[in-house]
């Protein structure tokens, strides 16, 4: 898998550039470690970078984080807090965890951001408020080398980060130590224990289970209601929503990519696929016997985890979709879970498919944006570079390394470790989205850093090992679409934006009635829902897409 990733690297990147500064973190890229470093806080003895002028004042900048739910106000993160004092800047930092594509709209369109966006913009949003965003580019070459580092010893981050005009707006966070997949489904072996039924395999047989589940008081507390046979979030899409259905019957997919797949060659989309209709239908059976939690379509992340935890000991949700048992069900109740393996459509389905996330899991676009308007673009950039330092990306991501915040140990010999949560209440998962940027920031995690992961992570590993057969057989050029890596021209973004608006209203509205509502004859109304797809975009959204996909495979090729 790595060896074919480089090579498409190779393939794919720009002229390498060599790295030669020292940036403001702790430690710059490959720079050697200072004799004198104070390992207990993770700090270097490196000289602050000076970029007020002269003057020794700090550089005031502005910025906006769009973070998790769980995340702490960032002003109580001590490891950013040294960040800030080593790069001279003074940060005033807007915090936002929800709503924000609604109300970028309104901040975008008046022209006014603030000087640095974390996490909050698309290659679309480059395109739409033109001239809104700084072209880094520049700047990265004067001013960042430890994200010069990471395009120039993980390419494929900077043919993320690069336009087709050669601009960068925005700038990714790589790391390559998460598993090929986002979801790992989950089933409740006390509750298959009770109801004397094995782990299914096929559609059947888990209809089969979620009956004996609501029907038997699975979780054995008297009440033979209150079991919520399945749950899922996030629709179609997300990696722990009712997507991995599609899976079982023999197509490759992978999370979040708008229903986009590829197939002998050709970029399909699996919403206008009959494979789906299928799938439609069972969760339209399940959902008329009540085996689907009845909020399945309507609640929000945080429902979706606070209800499979449970109450103390006893269990809710007997199979559904999540990270790790310990971050699905908390401390009490993963013990309870077991991971399941591909359940296929049917006995007679020949391919055993998984949802392939190697590339969504450890490359992440945009994540640090910049504004043109920004007074002082050499502080902002310093200042950003130091989120991609060796040891300042490992605080982004699992929490600081000093005393106060107490996520990372610095050993002091080269190494480091995850630390188990300093509040024991806290399972690892939530520990890290509280204590961090966590998976939203910024950062570069180095292929072979002597880093060792938490007891979650440990678990993610265990727990997904029984995809590993059907993932480690997929051929990522070949077989998935590579979303992440393809251009556009601006033309050809906007219509794509346009058109994928149109398309997710009638998709997002359309699955929703079918599922809901037995009424609703889906093979009947399928040939009309179809057409009603394409019309919206679908048709010409393909062929922009298959256009892109072709330049990227010659270039592969």
């Amino acid at each position: 898998m790595k060896k074919r990733k480089r090579i498409l690297a190779l393939l794919l990147s720009c002229t390498m550039i060599t790295l030669s500064l020292i940036g403001c973190g702790s430690k710059g890229g490959n720079a050697p470690e200072s004799s004198d470093s104070e390992s207990a806080g993770g700090k270097s003895s490196s000289k602050e970078q000076d970029t007020s002028g002269g003057s020794g004042e700090k550089v005031k900048l502005t910025a906006l984080f769009v973070k998790h739910s769980l995340t702490k106000d960032l002003n109580e993160m001590q490891w950013l807090a040294d960040l800030e004092e080593q790069c001279n800047v003074e940060v005033e930092w807007q915090q936002i965890s929800a709503d924000w594509d609604q109300k970028k709209s309104a901040m975008f369109a008046s022209g006014e951001i603030p000087d640095l966006l974390f996490g909050a913009t698309s290659d679309s949003d480059y395109v739409q408020y033109n001239g809104l965003f700084e072209d880094m580019k520049p700047l990265i070459d004067q001013y960042a080398p430890n994200v010069k580092a990471m395009f120039s010893e993980v390419p494929e981050t900077e043919v993320m980060a690069t336009t087709m005009e050669g601009k960068v707006f925005g700038i990714p966070s790589y790391k390559g130590v998460w598993p090929m997949t986002v979801g790992t489904t989950f089933i409740n072996k006390e509750w298959l224990e009770a109801v004397n039924m094995d782990v299914p395999t096929t559609w059947d047989e888990l209809e089969a289970v979620l009956i004996a589940f609501k029907e038997q008081d699975a979780n054995g507390n008297g009440d033979p209601d209150d079991e919520i046979p399945m749950d899922f979030n996030g629709g179609f899409e997300g990696g722990f929503s009712a997507m991995h259905l599609i899976s079982g019957t023999g197509m490759q997919i992978s999370a979040d990519q708008d229903g986009y797949f590829l197939e002998d060659g050709k970029v399909q989309n699996y919403y206008i696929d009959e494979r789906f209709k299928r799938v439609m239908k069972f969760v339209q059976r399940l959902w008329s016997q009540g085996l689907i939690n009845e909020e399945a379509v309507t609640q929000d992340y945080s429902k979706y985890q606070s209800l499979a935890r449970g109450e103390g000991s006893t269990g809710k949700v007997g199979f559904t979709w999540g990270w790790e048992t310990g971050d699905r069900f908390g401390n009490e109740l993963q013990g309870q879970y077991i991971s399941v393996p591909p359940i296929k459509e049917s006995a007679d389905t020949k391919d055993v498919r998984y949802a392939y996330d190697f590339y969504g899991q450890n490359y992440t676009p945009n994540r640090v944006a910049m504004s043109a308007k920004c007074q002082n673009k050499e502080a902002a950039m310093r200042f950003v570079d130091g989120f991609y330092d060796t040891e300042v990306s490992m605080q982004v991501l699992f929490g600081g390394m000093n005393d106060v915040d107490k996520c990372i140990k610095n050993n002091g010999d080269g190494t480091y470790e995850v630390l188990p949560p300093a509040d024991p209440d806290l399972d690892p998962g939530t520990w890290k989205w509280t204590s961090s940027f966590a998976d939203n920031g910024p950062f570069y995690i180095r292929d072979g850093i002597d880093l060792a992961l938490g007891i979650d992570m440990q678990r993610v590993t265990e727990e997904k090992s029984v995809y590993d057969s059907c993932l480690t057989a997929v051929d990522p050029i070949k077989d998935i679409f590579p979303k992440l890596f393809m251009k556009y021209s601006q033309e050809d973004t906007n219509m794509l934006a346009m058109n994928q608006a149109n398309i997710d209203n009638i998709v997002d509205q359309t699955w929703a009635a079918w599922m809901t509502d037995s009424s609703r004859d889906i093979d009947a109304e399928w040939d009309a829902y179809v057409e009603s797809v394409k019309s919206a975009g679908l048709t010409q959204n393909l062929e922009i897409r298959q256009k892109a996909y072709d330049v990227y495979q010659n270039s592969v090729n």
